[in-house]
């Protein structure tokens, strides 16, 4: 009779990859979403652009240089529009460019369909968080709160999925992911959002941001099962190189691509629907 196999025992050497690249990250982060204006711009700008060539990278790899430019520059052009405060504008240059990119994606020989979804899957996030966080007066506290959130449901369902193991989430796409993780990441999203709410005013009561915190810990998820999904389609375990212990950009932000739409949702409806 066969022993059935070990479990896998928590990589701790993988953590504090994972945690020192955090400690770069999270400072940058946290200091634009501060600053705002300029900086904040810039933040964005460049994670379009890297996001752009992880893109190019995985469904392009006849002409990834040249995609990625076509990639970015829609995606580009519709944050500058976004932070010159024409949001109408920049998501109707967003389909454009989508459709600009596809066709020449096409001429070069590369799937259209896939380059026009990258800049759709790219700047459709990017424009939002640009329009989060020129919300005025709470702007910056409802963005503190997406990272804050996106950040405590990705990492604990990380160390809880490590941990405790158990039942596969969605073995086809994701074999590493496990409903421990997946229930541990909500919990973590629900009480961030809770625990935030205190020290920045969103307007939001606890046991409201509770609730916002499960919905967007549930987008943060589903962008991490999606990119995954994406991975699998391209053939590739890695969306890039960038980040030690993350793989690329689009591995460490895919879920807080998610996000920022939720979390964009409940400002509007604390704004319009009484959300409190």
């Amino acid at each position: 009779m066969t022993s059935s196999p070990r479990a896998k025992r928590f990589n701790w050497n993988d953590l504090g990859v994972r945690v020192l690249s955090a400690v770069v990250l999270i400072p940058a982060a946290v200091a634009a979403v501060a600053q705002g204006g300029w900086l904040f711009l810039l933040l964005v700008s460049i994670g379009a652009a890297l996001l752009s060539i992880e893109w190019a990278l995985m469904s392009a790899p006849q002409a990834p240089s040249r995609v990625a430019i076509a990639v970015a520059a829609g995606v580009l052009l519709a944050v500058f529009a976004g932070d010159l405060g024409d949001f109408s504008a920049a998501f109707v240059l967003l389909v454009f460019g989508a459709a600009a990119a596809g066709l020449y994606a096409r001429r070069l020989g590369a799937s259209a369909i896939d380059a026009a979804y990258g800049v759709l899957y790219i700047g459709w996030p990017c424009v939002v968080l640009v329009w989060l966080r020129e919300q005025e007066p709470d702007g910056r506290a409802w963005t503190i709160l997406l990272f804050t959130v996106a950040w405590a449901s990705d990492i604990a369902a990380y160390v809880v999925g490590n941990t405790f193991k158990g039942p596969k989430l969605w073995p086809r796409f994701s074999p590493n992911k496990t409903w421990s993780g997946f229930v541990g990441g909500l919990l973590a999203g629900m009480i961030a959002a809770a625990v935030t709410v205190g020290f920045v005013d969103t307007g939001m009561r606890p046991v409201t941001a509770a609730i916002v915190g499960l919905v967007v810990a549930l987008a943060t998820m589903g962008g991490d099962l999606w990119e995954s999904a994406l991975k699998r389609r391209f053939g590739v375990k890695d969306a890039g190189h960038l980040i030690p212990g993350h793989g690329g950009l689009m591995d460490r932000v895919d879920g807080l691509m998610f996000a920022v739409v939720a979390i964009a949702a409940a400002r509007l409806l604390a704004e319009f629907g009484g959300l409190a």
